[in-house]
């Protein structure tokens, strides 16, 4: 009775002991796997201009397991990432802003291995702007500033923005307003002249880049009306109109211009232009009644005036087209 009982706590110790091997044993299992182990590998990660970039993540990728390790560097650009297995990695490093760079190495457990040498190019133009959040945080404060009506530190901003993107001209148009808000009308005038040198050397015509053209020309337009040179206006604004045939503003604009240079029936085609290819805009309905009322037809400014409230009842001029609206009724009768 002893032997027997004896055997079985053998037994019994016997599987205790096997499940506490396998127990051990897995870790070293998944390990092997993930292609973990003692390797250590050290390298930088430099710019274009050889200059070290701080804070760039370095991704080590075990191309025969599933492990993956990374580090960021340092002020000098360097990093270090142990657990490495033996065998094939991809180094890959990256930073917002800049394009990723890749190595595939060896990596040895037993001995040193080659410092890995990375260089990440920055971004250009568009591209590089995408992947820079920082950057692009700095137009939305640029433009914060401008409602603010604090126009010097919205060109701070917008010119810091040129510094680091200078391919992206159309910032240009951003500081072109800044200067027209603060009235500084040479160096608008400027800023709006060089979006368009730029649109030409990149684009060739002003039509490959109709939305930036038309705000330049525009923006061209407005000087020249707080100058008070209306044919300049009405040219910079005809042009705008003639990059986008289907801008309803542009239309707009120009009708605007005929009629401060007392050209009604001028305007009357440009303002109905815009109406044409945006139907529901009270805008111009609004100009048309007092283009109709200049012209004497009665009829017309009051259809333009009540489909502009219409469509747009409250609006702050509202209050004031019904005043034009009775006193008209009173001079029909």
């Amino acid at each position: 009775m002893n032997r027997a009982f004896h055997k079985i706590i053998i037994q019994k110790t016997g599987l205790l002991i096997t499940v506490l091997a396998m127990t051990a044993a897995a870790p070293l299992i998944l390990a092997a796997q993930d292609n973990l182990g003692r390797g250590r590998i050290t390298g930088q990660v430099v710019d274009g201009a050889g200059f070290p970039v701080e804070g760039a993540k370095v991704v080590a990728e075990s191309l025969q397991g599933n492990a993956k390790l990374d580090a960021l560097t340092d002020k000098k650009g360097h990093f270090a990432i142990a657990g490495l297995g033996t065998g094939r990695w991809r180094v890959t490093a990256g930073k917002e802003g800049y394009a990723n760079a890749s190595s595939e190495i060896n990596v040895a457990q037993l001995k040193a291995n080659p410092l890995v040498a990375l260089t990440i190019q920055k971004l250009a133009g568009v591209q590089g702007l995408q992947a820079d959040k920082a950057s692009l945080s700095l137009v939305d404060q640029g433009n914060a500033l401008l409602d603010q009506e604090n126009y010097d530190g919205a060109i701070a901003v917008f010119t810091e923005f040129q510094g680091k993107y200078p391919d992206v001209y159309q910032i240009k148009l951003n500081i072109a307003t800044a200067y027209l808000k603060k009235g500084d009308v040479d160096r608008a005038e400027a800023e709006f002249k060089g979006t368009l040198d730029k649109i030409l050397l990149v684009h060739g015509d002003y039509k490959n880049e109709k939305a930036t053209s038309i705000r330049a020309l525009s923006g061209l337009g407005e000087l020249a009306v707080k100058k008070g040179d209306m044919a300049a206006a009405q040219k910079y604004f005809s042009d705008a109109l003639a990059v986008s045939p289907e801008d309803e503003a542009a239309a707009y604009n120009v009708g605007e211009m005929l009629f401060s240079n007392q050209k009604s029936d001028e305007a009357i085609k440009y303002l109905e232009l815009a109406i044409q290819i945006k139907k529901d805009w009270p805008k111009p309905y609004y100009k048309l009644g007092f283009v109709y009322l200049n012209k004497g037809d009665y009829a017309k400014s009051l259809e333009c005036f009540n489909k502009f409230i219409t469509l747009d009842p409250e609006n702050s001029e509202t209050s004031n087209v019904k005043k034009i609206i009775a006193a008209i009724e009173k001079m029909k009768k």
